[in-house]
C-alpha cells in the first residue's frame, strides 16, 4: 500500500470542537472526524498538521514580495530567512498527496489567518511558473497532478450552495480553490455546515448530514485511493 502524505489545517479563531467543547469550532469538528476516519482505514498514512487559527502565518510584506521574486541564487541571508516560513509551508503543500482544509465564512471570504496562508503558498517558481516570453499562457501550475483538496466549511446563515439563496455571496470555496487550481490542485471537494446563527434544530441538521457528508466523502476517496469499492461507514 503506498504511503499518502495528508495536509490538514484548521484555520478558525475559535478553539476546540464543537459538539466537544463550549463554544468550539464546526469546521474543527469536521476536520477531526475526516482524518480520524480517513486515519481509521488508512493508519499508515502521514498526516501534517497546521494550526493557523491559532498561530497564523505571517501576511506578505513589501520585503516578503522583493524576497519571493528574487532568484534564489541572489537572494541574501536576510531575503531567505524572509522565506523561510513561507518555504516550511510550500514544501508541506508539495509533499501532501491530499489537502483537509477547515475554512469557516468570516463576513463571506475565508479567514484572514487562511489567507495569509494561501499568500505564503502561491510561490512563483515553486508551486506555479511564469515566463512573459512563453507563448499561449504564461502561467503554469508546478504542483504534481493527482493532488486532492477538501474543503469543510462553516456558515452562520443558510443558502450558499449552488443554487442557494446566498450562492453569489460564498467567496470561501472559491477563495481556496480557485488559487489552488491556479497551482495545480484542481480536484476539489466540499462539505459545509450552515444555520451556526440559528442555533437551533436547523443546525443540529446541519451538523449530521454534514457529518453525514465527511463519512461518504472519505469512503469515496479512500476507494478511489486504494482502487478498492467504497468501504461502507455506520454514522452517528
Amino acid at each position: 500500500m503506498t504511503v499518502q502524505n495528508i495536509l490538514h489545517i484548521d484555520s478558525s479563531a475559535r478553539g476546540g470542537r464543537s459538539g466537544t467543547d463550549a463554544r468550539g469550532s464546526h469546521t474543527r469538528r469536521l476536520t477531526h472526524r475526516f482524518i480520524e476516519r480517513w486515519t481509521g482505514f488508512r493508519p499508515g498514512d502521514f498526516v501534517t498538521y497546521r494550526d493557523i487559527g491559532r498561530v497564523p502565518p505571517s501576511p506578505v510584506s513589501g520585503d516578503w514580495i522583493a524576497a519571493a521574486f528574487t532568484p534564489p541564487e541572489r537572494r541574501d541571508g536576510a531575503a531567505r530567512d524572509r522565506l523561510t516560513e513561507s518555504d516550511a509551508l510550500v514544501a508541506e503543500l508539495i509533499r501532501a498527496d491530499l489537502v483537509v482544509i477547515g475554512a469557516p465564512m468570516y463576513n463571506f471570504g475565508v479567514p484572514a489567518q487562511l489567507k495569509a496562508w494561501i499568500d505564503n503558498v502561491v510561490r512563483v517558481g515553486m508551486t506555479f511558473g511564469f515566463d512573459r516570453s512563453r507563448k499561449g499562457e504564461p502561467y503554469w501550475p508546478m504542483l504534481e497532478p493527482g493532488k486532492r483538496l477538501v474543503i469543510l466549511a462553516s456558515r452562520g446563515d443558510y443558502g450558499y450552495d449552488a443554487g442557494g439563496r446566498l450562492e453569489a455571496m460564498n467567496l470561501v470555496e472559491r477563495g481556496i480553490a480557485v488559487p489552488m487550481g491556479y497551482l495545480g490542485l484542481t480536484e476539489a471537494h466540499y462539505v459545509a455546515i450552515e444555520y451556526d446563527e440559528f442555533a437551533d434544530e436547523r443546525l443540529e441538521a446541519s451538523i449530521r448530514d454534514a457529518e453525514v457528508g465527511v463519512d461518504k466523502l472519505v469512503g469515496r476517496l479512500v476507494a478511489e485511493t486504494e482502487g478498492a469499492i467504497a468501504p461502507v461507514y455506520a454514522t452517528t
